[in-house]
């Protein structure tokens, strides 16, 4: 129930219950049935055998299914008891089913985050008791004690409120603790980072006290609608995943389209069905890259790796490729570009600007320090941070200070006030210093001091103070007076306390931009990558920010909350590529603002580390979460998190994912190329009447063992060292774009054709029985097997493999030797043999082998010498 809008004795009323008594044991147990417990629900997740099950609806792989039944039933029609066939391929489908559920079982710990970040337990008043209860128990109406240090059990309208101020930086975006005042009405439309009369679940109490009556729990909480966001929230595919599954598509049903105009010539041709069958199930094999989905698993799981090395742990693992795609990302600003740590940057004296290691900055900065509630505890500053910032900024400690100073007396902060005193002992006499803001504290003294004289303080000086406070205020800075008096003793009177000050100096702070993020942000921009803030911070604060930082322009301005709420789908579209800033922003207006640019057809990736930012997280293509200083739940939500929380780390990350984009890209051409040449020689030596060339079992080797090994190695291939200077690969941007289709074709077809040459030689020339071509299939077989590994060193660039040098992946080189091995085993292995229908081969056999399968090499080699791209240097970084 939102209540922002009543008083407290009316939010009393509406929720029935008494404000100085609470709720009576009986009411509470009524509502506890009624409202249920104060926790947040888990959503549905599939269990481990449905995500099993679910990897067997891919088309490629029922096919593989078919032909496995198929094969089985064959060689059981035929009595021959020879199931390797059908066993190799099943053996396959489960390997990948398996490989594709551990990918799936990722932890999806959003709602146990959530919960975690509730409080256990809650101080209440019930029937006029004050009572320590589990905060699960807490039902609407409750009357809730909060003090400093506590983490909120539920959004509370306050009904008392003393100096109360929350941190709410992880639910609304705000850098600096917020100021709560139980009296204040806020507008019906308000938004959440502006009322001031209440606090939410999951928030801390900065501090201060007050006392608030619980308005909503569990799921009906502000972070409760969170929780509902990221349960409906899913996350979308990436660009590979859609790319693969759109190739596999395409290669399923040009299996099922040859293998069935196959088998109907067959028929026509009066050839027996079981022996269509097989040929049939050969040409599915072949068409079919059953190794395809595991390399390309195997390639993203290496890319994780080498990415974490570089501090970015990838949780997701299509995530690693979706960062090559990336054109949009859209970043939070507090603890993200910025440190959210609220930090000094600026002190104007009496002379103006002055440096900060100055003396009357630095005496300045005593003072606050003296004038202070922060606390240092094993080496960590507890309390405001707005006060801790004077601590980190002043050269001598606290407790040095209080030593010679110490504290007799204070007068506390005070919204109405706007001031902050404290009385200290100084020699003789007592030294008052007062903090606050600019305009209060100045009308409280009479004189300045200048240097190491006090001067008085006419209008003409005041004046100018103001003056420059507002300059400081222009450039988003959170500007404090400090001035300070010494009297014999302490006056008994706070208004007597507070006049007559001495005026020291305006001290600005801010929370900084990170170190690094400014040329991060260039490199983006340099990559065709747009970045764009996203705060719930007010608009100046984050226009100032984004301004240093380079993502806006002087001419730029914030879109805000209420602005976007009055847009609708179509109009944001429209308009989002002219916005860099949006503020004062909800987590639903994050969530509309990502997908109003996927709606553009840009793959955006968001960065962020509070709970406010977690449905983004999970809304973009690819969520970045701050490893450091992140909520668990933005962590959760994520694909990839930051463990420096570094957003410069995001560039690295980003060129990682082009270049593992760029060699998976080369894989995919390698394994391709290699089954058209598999489908042309089974499918051309059908049509010209002649036994099967390669059997089932054969092609399985081949795809399996020296198609999959080559290409894990191409997928090792550095990255080149313009992959940043390039702008990045659009989502509607095919698998085949930029002629490699037309490449894949033409390559397929020469693998295909050396093949089919070396079966007709070997039938031709060697065996005794045409029909029975033994010879002649292991030479085909011989042939398609190395001419493949030779082709895969054509894949590593588009420049000459020569210049590049043969031996600069030497993963490729090991990968080449082992499988050359494996494929002469075969040949010359009794058992193995045996296995693969192979016969022996004479030396001159093996010489024709060899000139046939080199020539790939040979040949694209002299395609890129005409084409002009053998000059190339292909150099990698």
């Amino acid at each position: 129930m939102e209540l922002h809008y009543v008083t407290p004795q009316g939010a009393a009323e509406k929720l029935g219950t008494d404000p100085q008594r609470g709720l009576s044991p009986g009411e509470v147990q009524k509502r506890q049935e009624k409202f249920g417990k104060n926790q947040l629900q888990e959503g549905r997740k599939r269990g481990v055998l449905m995500r099993f099950l679910g990897q067997f609806q891919d088309l490629m792989v029922l096919i593989l299914l078919a032909s496995a039944a198929v094969s089985y039933g064959v060689s059981r029609l035929r009595g021959d008891g020879e199931f390797v066939d059908s066993i190799i391929i099943l053996a396959i489908v489960v390997v990948n089913a398996v490989i594709g559920t551990v990918q799936e079982l990722r932890a999806d710990k959003a709602i146990d985050a959530l919960k975690k970040l509730s409080s256990p337990r809650a101080r209440v008043v019930r029937g006029g008791k004050r009572q320590t209860v589990d905060s699960t128990e807490l039902v609407p109406g409750d009357l809730v004690v909060l003090k400093a240090g506590d983490l909120v059990p539920a959004d509370l309208r306050l009904i008392k409120s003393v100096e109360l101020r929350a941190e709410e930086s992880a639910l609304t975006g705000e850098s600096a603790p917020v100021e709560k005042n139980a009296e204040d009405l806020c507008p019906k439309d308000c938004p959440l980072a502006e009322r001031k009369n209440m606090v939410f679940a999951s928030t801390g109490i900065a501090n201060g006290a007050g006392a608030g009556i619980v308005t909503a729990t569990g799921m009906d909480t502000a972070v409760g609608h969170i929780a509902h966001m990221l349960e409906e929230e899913s996350a979308p595919q990436t660009p590979l995943q859609e790319k693969l599954k759109q190739t596999g598509r395409v290669l399923g049903l040009g299996a099922v389209l040859i293998c069935g105009v196959i088998f109907a010539m067959g028929l026509l041709q009066h050839t027996p069905p079981l022996e269509m069958f097989m040929i049939a199930i050969s040409l599915g094999v072949a068409a079919i890259p059953e190794g395809l989905t595991a390399v390309v698993t195997i390639v993203l799981a290496m890319g994780m790796k080498r990415m974490a090395q570089k501090r970015a742990i990838v949780r997701h693992m299509p995530a690693v490729e979706t960062l090559g795609s990336t054109q949009v990302i859209c970043s939070d600003k507090t603890g993200t570009l910025t440190q959210n740590k609220m930090t000094v940057a600026a002190f104007s004296g009496a002379y103006g600007p002055e440096p900060l290691d100055g003396a009357d900055a630095q005496f300045a900065l005593e003072l606050c320090t003296l004038c202070n509630d922060c606390e240092e505890e094993g080496g960590k500053l507890t309390g405001d941070p707005t006060e801790a910032a004077f601590l980190r900024a002043c050269r001598r400690k606290k407790g040095e200070l209080e030593a010679e100073s110490p504290r007799i007396g204070e007068i506390p902060f005070s919204s109405a006030r706007k001031m902050m005193t404290t009385a200290h002992r100084a020699g003789g006499g007592v030294r008052i210093i007062s903090k606050g803001a600019p305009d209060v504290l100045i009308a409280r003294c009479t004189r300045m001091l200048r240097g190491h004289s006090v001067v008085p303080l006419g209008p003409g000086e005041k004046a100018r103070i103001l003056s420059d406070n507002g300059k400081l205020a222009e450039k988003a800075l959170r500007v404090l007076g400090v001035a300070y008096k010494d009297v014999d003793a302490l006056p008994g009177d706070d208004r007597e306390t507070e006049s007559g000050l001495i005026f020291c100096g305006l001290i600005g702070m801010e929370d900084p931009p990170r170190q690094g993020v400014k040329a991060a942000v260039s490199q983006c921009k340099g990559a065709g990558i747009l970045p764009v803030m996203i705060t719930g911070d007010h608009a100046a604060t984050a226009l100032a920010i984004a301004r240093r930082v380079g993502i806006a322009g002087e001419g730029d301005r914030a879109m805000t909350g209420p602005e976007l709420d009055r847009l609708t789908e179509g109009e944001l579209s429209a308009k989002i590529m002219d916005v860099k800033v949006f503020a004062r922003v909800s987590p639903q207006h994050k969530v509309k603002i990502v997908k109003a640019f996927q709606r553009r057809g840009y793959v955006v990736a968001m960065t962020g580390d509070g709970v406010n930012d977690a449905p983004s997280l999970k809304a973009a293509d690819i969520g970045c979460a701050m490893g450091k200083n992140g909520t668990e739940v933005a962590k959760s939500a994520a694909d990839m998190v930051l463990t420096d929380d570094n957003f410069s780390t995001i560039v690295a990350a980003v060129r990682e994912g082009r270049g593992i984009y760029r060699n998976i890209r080369k894989t995919i051409h390698f394994l391709l190329s290699c089954n058209i040449g598999e489908i042309l020689v089974v499918f051309a030596a059908f049509l010209l009447g002649a036994p099967a060339p390669l059997l089932a079992i054969q092609l399985l080797w081949v795809n399996l063992v020296t198609d999959s090994l080559p290409a894990l190695a191409l997928g090792t291939d550095p990255i080149d060292r313009d992959v940043m200077k390039e702008p990045p690969h659009p989502r509607e941007e095919g698998v085949f774009s930029g002629g490699m289709g037309f490449s894949v074709a033409v390559e397929g077809c020469l693998v295909g054709a050396l093949a089919l040459l070396s079966y007709t030689m070997g039938r031709a020339w060697f065996d005794a029985d045409p029909m029975e071509p033994a010879i002649g299939r292991t030479m085909a077989f011989a042939v398609l097997s190395l001419s493949q590994l030779v082709h895969s060193f054509n894949m590593r660039s588009e420049h000459s493999v020569l210049r590049l040098g043969i031996f600069s992946n030497k993963k490729l080189v090991a990968a080449g030797l082992f499988c050359g091995f494996l494929m002469v085993s075969v040949v010359l292995f009794p058992p193995l043999m045996a296995i693969f229908r192979t016969t022996a081969l004479t030396g001159f056999q093996w010489l024709l082998v060899a000139g046939l399968s080199l020539f790939p090499l040979v040949a694209v080699e002299g395609e890129k010498l005409l084409l002009g791209r053998g000059k190339g240097t292909g150099r990698k970084k």
